[in-house]
């Protein structure tokens, strides 16, 4: 019996928005604390419509009061539920900013670190959900790479010269994402221009190093954050600044100092962040060497 021919077909067509799904959904997977799902390319919010279970866009909590307010409200009511006290309007802002800052920057950051490609997620990419507190991202049309990427034949990846553009271009990403916002929701925050962007630092270098402790490669995302922030680089006020505490079994503990305070604090909890400028070294290491 003669057998007909078989016609190979051909796969989808990988693009610039295939690929970042990709990414992303690796940086999401390495992530545990990464609250965010990694919507299907080319899904967009009609301008002015009533989001289904309460989701705004980036770009719309900093062009909308009425949206901003929502996103810091929805941010005091998780509070309220999960820590039993009102918090005040600026803990209630600054918690809505970290978690925001941590989740996009980690998107990019991750991404960096991961595959050495920088995406630019535009704020209409990104919609907070306000009822539940995550985020969901929608891959854009391009991504920055470097020469040996087998990506850079794909339609909207821009290739750059060396790694130290890339980092470049990852600072540029993240802060290019955030500055309408921060500037939007400083008022509320009662801090200067340098606590802000104090904050996006913070959330950029912590992003990265708990990447790589998910990873089991603290040491080696120690040094890419320290790579690509050695000390401050405007917008950012400072650097990675990591330094080694010595425990009392003679163990070496990486930590940094946070150049804002998140106001984890405030939130009933027993005690500050590990990295808060209020936590002396003596505690950290009380806490490190007990874990």
């Amino acid at each position: 019996m003669t057998m007909a021919p078989v016609t190979a077909t051909a796969g989808p067509a990988v693009t610039a928005a295939s690929t970042l799904t990709r990414t992303f959904v690796r940086v999401v997977a390495s992530c545990e604390a990464l609250n965010v799902h990694v919507a299907t390319p080319g899904t967009t919010l009609a301008s002015g419509a009533e989001p289904a279970g309460g989701c705004l866009d980036g770009a719309e909590l900093a062009e909308s009061q009425e949206a901003l307010d929502a996103f810091i409200d929805a941010e005091a009511a998780r509070i309220r539920e999960r820590h039993g006290h009102a918090p005040r309007r600026d803990v209630a802002a600054s918690r809505a900013l970290h978690n925001y800052l941590w989740a996009v920057s980690l998107l990019m950051s991750g991404a960096w670190y991961l595959e050495q490609r920088v995406p630019r997620i535009r704020p209409r990419e990104v919609r907070p959900d306000l009822a539940t507190g995550t985020f969901e991202v929608v891959p854009g049309s391009g991504f920055a790479c470097l020469p040996d990427d087998p990506a850079v034949t794909v339609a909207g990846a821009r290739v750059l010269a060396h790694k130290e553009a890339l980092g470049a271009e990852l600072r540029a990403a993240v802060a290019d994402h955030v500055r309408p916002l921060v500037a939007a929701i400083g008022p509320q925050l009662r801090r200067g221009p340098r606590s802000l962007w104090g904050m996006v630092t913070d959330d950029l270098v912590s992003g990265i190093w708990y990447l790589g402790r998910m990873l089991d490669q603290e040491d080696r995302a120690v040094q890419a954050a320290t790579e690509l922030l050695p000390s401050g680089i405007p917008p950012f006020p400072g650097g990675a600044d990591f330094r080694r505490l010595t425990g009392r079994y003679g163990q070496r503990h990486q930590t940094r100092t946070r150049l804002s305070c998140c106001m984890y604090y405030t939130l009933g909890t027993a005690q500050a962040c590990l990295t808060c400028p209020r936590t002396c070294d003596a505690e950290r290491l009380r806490r490190l060497d007990g874990a």
